[in-house]
């Protein structure tokens, strides 16, 4: 089957990536995608997001999910979408879904592991990012 993929800016595939790595478990929990729609909402660059475009990109990720080759086809979107220096705002959006709903799972750093390698994010660089996410979503 052959998808015909949409175009993201660069707001869509922060977005994508954020979906990403809340699906990647198969369990789309509410504390993640309230955290999303709370960064989409809140985070300065999304000030001029359209919010009506979460379900269509969300959609857009979950079709790709189903597909044999469809992560690359969504970095490929992704890497089209978003310029270089918003490569680890990305991964920082990211981390913060991944820590949301309180756990962390292997698949969840696979995801993580594949979105440092696609952007080529720095080891030290990905360590201070996951610590932050890791303490902001800290609960006793």
């Amino acid at each position: 089957m052959t998808i015909d993929l949409p175009s993201f800016s660069p707001c869509d595939a922060l977005v994508a990536l954020m979906v990403a790595v809340s699906a990647s478990d198969m369990n789309m929990r509410t504390a993640e995608l309230v955290a999303i729609e709370r960064t989409v909402n809140h985070a300065p660059i999304f000030a001029n997001y359209d919010i009506d475009r979460i379900r269509a990109v969300s959609q857009t990720v979950i079709t790709l999910f189903e597909e044999e080759d469809g992560l690359d086809a969504l970095f490929g979107l992704v890497r089209d979408a978003l310029p270089d220096e918003l490569y680890l705002t990305a991964y920082a959006l990211c981390c913060d879904i991944a820590a949301a709903d309180g756990r962390s799972g292997q698949d969840e750093a696979v995801m993580l592991a594949e979105i440092r390698h696609q952007f080529a994010i720095d080891r030290l660089h990905s360590a201070a990012i996951e610590l932050s996410a890791r303490v902001r979503h800290q609960v006793l």
